[in-house]
Order: structure tokens, then C-alpha cells, then sequence
């Protein structure tokens, strides 16, 4: 329970991607801070998915380790009647059924209407690396215990869950030629909707490599002192996130696996090995780095490892995170049974939110599952039985073509402005987005274009020439053209697209084309 690792990213330096990118601009259209320290700490954005349908769209940063704690603290500390305490929690207070305050390892009594628990994987954790294993919440960090044996004795019932992380290496050591380059985007845009944050003047890249047989063939010798093979570890582990090791085993018939190389941050040499999570021996996982293409002389800062800790099943909370069990008792992030920065940002803002209004009498902030991914995320937990680390894809959302990434700020800034969240400035510019967008939206459907005007462009990008004039907004349907190509055809055509923001040129173009598809899931 260290001060100095506030907003430590325990696991890979970075944030967003595909349906957690829609999750992180949700909480910064809410009124969050997560979007904002994003962008302030990035080295790379790249939009995920640009390929399939806006649906899909899902931004992603790579970001600066050291900044991102840093910009976290600096934000927290100027937040007025947010005071700081380090010390380990290991009980919580209670009277006839209500929560009154935290007792601390050292006896000290903290009293609070409300508390919520954001234990991430501390609470009895458990470091495995081969045959080796010791307590801790993460590495060099105590393991918080007390806590769940006294929920158990109030009545919670607890499990246990599993997690890793794959080893940090020497950027100098490694041959990127080998390797291919993932660069960012060429225009790169951010997670905040404000404008206080900016997009990335310069980048750095990423890069690919793969392992190979060889590698398998080294890995497949430590097999027999991993602890997730020889049973010492009992909980379960992310299955869309699963280890190198369970990679090989349950995927034998593939001859490679992608690893990505990932910069932590802009001026140090550490490398984070994506793909390569591992609780085998550290002498295994370095013989088998080493047989990665770029990896031949690589040199090792620190192993990957495996960490088991407790969690408690979130169909024991209400869907406002506070628990059936104790009022005014809030579960948020792992302890919940969830992995990832973002479901726990998400679950931590709500909860936060809900233990406010409650405390002043107020009514309970709730997003269904129509509103928000952070609502489908919300109903899942706490209505269905979890086995595993939970995690948010784009698939569990049944309205998906309506919760976007580009539209999050329209979907729930007004909301968060009601809590008082989201400030006027915000407001104002989601006001003005909606009200560009409308006007944008009639002009489109009033201007026409002649045979003449269009058909030899048609002809060129395939698609069938029109025989007499049509609206814009009625050509924009095709999937051949959009508003970039418009602009590009005629400079009056420019000229008048020009005066429309970028975000409201892409949220009419996104309107028109899914028109019909997004009456019909309003209609669900």
C-alpha cells in the first residue's frame, strides 16, 4: 500500500481498444478523468477496427507508464476534499447493518457514510514464477489481508481468480529489422471530447514479431514446474487473455503466436512483451525469448508472473455496485471479478457516483444496457455468474450500432451534467455538435447533384451512375461514397463541407448510412 504507485499500470501501457475504447470515452463523456490522462500520457493512438463498420471503431493508446501515475496524482491532488492515506484496510465498520468507516492494519478507525472497496488483485494475493511463489498484490507490494475472511464471516461468498503479466526487457537489445512496425494512426485523435487535451505531434511505434516452434518446443520444458499446469494455482484465468504457455497447449496445432513489442514511454528503454504472460520458471522464459525473432540478444529487466487473488461475485451488488449484504458498502474494479483498466475506471466512477447521491439522499445513477457499454457491463455482473475474469467486447452489446465511440458524449454528457460531472463547457460543445449535425443533416437532404455532376466519379469507384439528380444525403447511402470523397470531387463542394466540424461530418455521414439499421434497434 505504497502513495507512490497511485495509477500504477500494473499490467500493459496502455489504454482503450476494442469495446474498452468505447467504455473509456463514456467516462470521460460522464465527466471522468480516464480520457484526459490518456491523452496526456500517450505515445501512439490508433483507431482499431476502421476496416468493419463504426460499431467496431475503438480508439487505443499506448502510453507513457511513468506520466500516466504521474498526471494521476498531479489530477487528484488538485481535486478539492480528496485527502490521502497509505496504510493497508483490514476491516470494514459497521452497525446495525450499515457501513460506518474502515479499520486499518495499524488500529486506526476511519470513519465515512459510505466506502467503496477497490482492492484490485490485493487481497491475498499470490505470486507464482515456477516453483516459486510468495504473497503480494502485485510485484515488490504486500498482499492485503484480513479483508475477505471478515466478508466471509458477514456473509459474501468469495472465490478466487487469476491474472499475469509477461516480462519487461531491454529495448537496446532487441533487433526491431526483425520485427514489423504497427505506427499509429497518420491523423491520430484522442479520448477526451474536450478540447483541453491534444492529438500526438510525433509517435512511437510498436512492433510485431511471432514466436515459432523452437520457441513452443523451450517453453514446453518448464511445463512441468508451471504451477498452472502442476495445480498450484486454483483460480481461474482470463480466457480471452490466456498465457503464452496456455496459448501453446490449447492452440498445439499453430506454429506461431503474435507478440507485440511495447514502448513504456517516451524516454526509457523498457519493453513490454504483449502476448507473452507467463508464471514459467525465469530461466525458461528466457531461453524462450530468445528464440523470438529481434529477441536473439535480448536482455531481461524482470519475469512475467501469475497472480492469484480473492474477488467476491458481483451478483451479491445491485447494479448501483452497492452490496445486498451492507448499506452503503460499494465493490468496484477486480474485486468484482473483472480485468482491465477500464471496466474497474468505469466501475470506480459509478460506484463513486452512487455512493454520493445516496449519502445525500438522492436518486441512484443507473445506465441500462440500451444507454452505455459501461450499462451492459454493469447488468452483466451483477445478473449472471461469472467463472472467469470478466472482460467487455463489442459483442456482448446488443445495441452496439447505437453505443459508439463517436457518439458516447451525446449518449451521456447531458446526464453527467445533471450530477454535476461534466461542467458547462462541456455541455455547450455537445449542444453545439448536435445542433451542427442536425443542420448539416437538412442541407444534405435539400442539396442535390446532377448526372453530370457525380456519374464520372460513380463510374470509378464502381458504382452504378445515377440517371437523374439526387440528394446528397440519398448518395451518401452508398457504400462507395462519403463526405471525404465529396469534398474531394468539386472545391465549392469543399468549401461548404469545410465550415462543418470534423466530429459532426462524421457523426452525419455515420447517420445516414446506418440510418435504418438504428431505427431498428430503437424499435428492440
Amino acid at each position: 500500500m505504497n502513495l507512490n504507485n497511485i495509477a500504477q499500470m500494473s499490467c500493459n501501457p496502455a489504454m482503450g481498444g476494442v469495446a474498452k475504447g468505447q467504455i473509456l470515452r463514456e467516462i470521460d463523456a460522464l465527466g471522468g478523468m480516464s480520457g484526459i490522462i490518456a491523452d496526456q500520457s500517450m505515445i501512439q493512438f490508433r483507431m482499431l477496427n476502421t476496416s468493419k463498420g463504426p460499431a467496431m471503431w475503438s480508439p487505443r493508446t499506448q502510453n507513457d507508464r511513468m506520466r500516466f501515475a504521474e498526471a494521476w496524482r498531479y489530477a487528484l491532488e488538485k481535486t478539492p476534499n480528496v485527502d490521502f492515506w497509505q496504510e493497508m484496510v483490514r476491516e470494514v465498520m459497521m452497525q446495525e447493518g450499515n457501513v460506518i468507516g474502515v479499520k486499518t492494519g495499524m488500529g486506526l478507525e476511519i470513519r465515512s457514510k459510505a466506502v467503496i472497496l477497490t482492492n484490485g488483485t490485493f487481497l491475498n494475493g499470490r505470486i507464482h514464477i515456477g516453483e516459486k511463489q510468495f504473497d503480494g498484490g502485485r510485484t515488490s507490494e504486500e498482499a492485503a489481508t484480513g479483508l475477505t475472511e471478515q466478508l466471509q464471516k458477514l456473509g459474501f461468498e468469495a472465490g478466487r481468480m487469476k491474472t499475469g503479466t509477461p516480462p519487461r526487457v531491454d529495448g537496446r537489445t532487441l533487433n526491431y529489422r526483425k520485427m514489423e512496425e504497427q505506427p499509429g494512426d497518420e491523423q491520430p485523435g484522442k479520448f477526451s471530447y474536450l478540447n483541453t487535451t491534444q492529438s500526438l505531434q510525433q509517435q512511437k511505434s510498436c512492433y510485431i514479431t511471432y514466436t515459432n516452434p523452437e520457441t513452443h518446443q523451450i517453453l514446453a520444458t518448464g511445463f512441468s514446474r508451471s504451477p498452472m499446469f502442476n495445480g498450484r494455482i486454483k483460480g481461474h484465468g482470463p480466457r480471452y487473455c490466456p498465457s503464452i504457455e496456455d496459448k501453446i497447449t490449447r492452440f498445439a496445432e499453430r506454429d506461431r503466436h503474435q507478440i507485440f513489442v511495447e514502448p513504456e514511454g517516451w524516454h526509457t528503454i523498457e519493453i513490454y512483451v504483449n502476448g507473452f504472460s507467463t508464471s514459467l520458471p525465469e530461466a525458461v522464459q528466457y531461453k524462450a525469448l530468445k528464440a523470438i525473432p529481434g529477441f536473439e540478444n535480448v536482455k531481461m529487466f524482470r519475469p512475467g508472473y501469475a497472480i492469484e487473488y480473492d474477488y467476491f461475485p458481483a451478483t451479491q451488488l445491485h447494479t448501483t455496485l452497492e452490496t445486498r449484504l451492507i448499506n452503503n458498502l460499494y465493490f468496484a474494479g477486480q474485486i468484482n471479478g473483472t480485468t482491465g483498466y477500464e471496466e474497474a475506471a468505469c466501475q470506480g466512477l459509478v460506484a463513486g457516483i452512487n455512493a454520493h447521491q445516496k449519502v445525500h439522499g438522492l436518486a441512484p445513477f443507473v445506465l441500462s444496457r440500451a444507454d452505455a457499454y459501461i450499462g451492459v457491463l454493469l447488468d452483466d455482473l451483477t445478473t449472471k455468474i461469472t467463472d472467469e475474469p470478466y472482460r467487455m467486447f463489442t459483442s456482448r452489446a446488443e445495441f452496439r450500432i447505437s453505443l459508439r465511440q463517436d457518439n458516447a458524449d451525446l449518449r451521456l454528457t447531458p446526464m453527467g451534467h445533471q450530477l454535476g460531472l461534466a461542467d458547462n463547457e462541456r455541455l455547450q460543445q455537445v449542444k453545439a455538435k448536435k445542433r451542427g449535425t442536425s443542420q448539416l443533416l437538412k442541407n444534405l437532404k435539400h442539396w442535390k447533384i446532377t448526372p453530370a455532376q457525380i456519374n464520372t466519379h460513380l463510374i470509378q469507384v464502381s458504382s452504378a451512375p445515377i440517371q437523374e439528380q439526387q440528394s446528397v444525403y440519398q448518395l451518401l447511402k452508398r457504400p462507395e461514397l462519403s463526405i471525404k470523397t465529396l469534398s474531394t470531387i468539386h472545391k465549392t463542394w469543399a468549401q461548404y463541407l469545410n465550415q462543418y466540424d470534423t466530429a459532426v461530418l462524421e457523426q452525419a455521414e455515420i447517420q445516414i448510412k446506418y440510418e435504418r439499421y438504428l431505427q431498428k434497434e430503437a424499435e428492440w
